[in-house]
C-alpha cells in the first residue's frame, strides 16, 4: 500500500502542489499572466524557444502542453522534430535559429559567457531591445516551470495526444 501512495503522490499535478502555497500559486499566475499579455515577440518564436529549454530540462509535461500549444502558434511537426538539430535543419528560418540557440544558450550551465553575448548582438539584428528582453525573460520561466515541474513529478497529461509533440533531448 505505501508504495502506491508514493506513486500517487508522485503524478500529483503543479496546480495542486501549488495550492499548498497561496502566495506562491498567486506569483506563478502572475508572470503567466504577463508573459501571455507581452505580445512584442512573434509567439511562434516564442513557443520555439520554450520547446528547446523544456526538451533540453526534459520536462515531459512541457513538452505535452507546449507542443499543444505551438501547432496553434504555426510551429510545424518538422520543426518540432528537427529541434535537436535545429542548427542544420532547413525547417527554420535564421531568425528561427538564432532564437533557439539563444534558449540553448540560456539553459545550459552556466548560462553566461561570449555565446550568450554574440546571440544578443546577432538578435539585435531581427529583434528590438524590448523583444530581446521579451525572448530571455521566456526563456528563463520556461526554464522555472520546466524544473519546477521535474521537481514536483507533475507529468504530462496528453494534451498533445494524437499530434506532434517535441521529445525530450539529451544534453551533453
Amino acid at each position: 500500500m505505501r508504495a502506491f501512495g508514493q506513486a500517487k503522490r508522485h503524478r500529483t499535478d503543479l496546480v495542486r502542489q501549488l495550492g499548498r502555497r497561496p502566495l506562491l500559486a498567486g506569483a506563478t499566475v502572475g508572470v503567466e499572466g504577463a508573459l501571455l499579455l507581452s505580445n512584442k515577440v512573434d509567439p511562434k518564436l516564442k513557443e520555439l524557444a520554450e520547446l528547446k529549454a523544456a526538451g533540453m530540462v526534459s520536462c515531459e509535461f512541457c513538452l505535452d502542453i507546449g507542443s499543444a500549444l505551438a501547432v496553434s502558434s504555426g510551429v510545424t511537426e518538422q520543426q518540432m522534430r528537427d529541434l535537436p538539430r535545429y542548427q542544420t535543419s532547413s525547417a527554420y528560418s535564421e531568425v528561427e535559429k538564432l532564437v533557439i540557440a539563444y534558449a540553448e544558450a540560456m539553459t545550459m550551465t552556466p548560462a553566461v559567457g561570449d555565446d550568450l553575448a554574440d546571440l544578443r548582438q546577432r538578435l539585435g539584428e531581427h529583434l528590438t531591445e524590448t523583444q530581446i528582453v521579451e525572448l530571455a525573460m521566456t526563456v528563463a520561466w520556461e526554464n522555472q516551470r520546466a524544473r519546477l515541474n521535474q521537481s514536483l513529478g507533475v507529468r504530462p497529461t496528453g494534451m498533445s495526444d494524437g499530434a506532434a509533440c517535441a521529445l525530450p533531448e539529451r544534453v551533453s
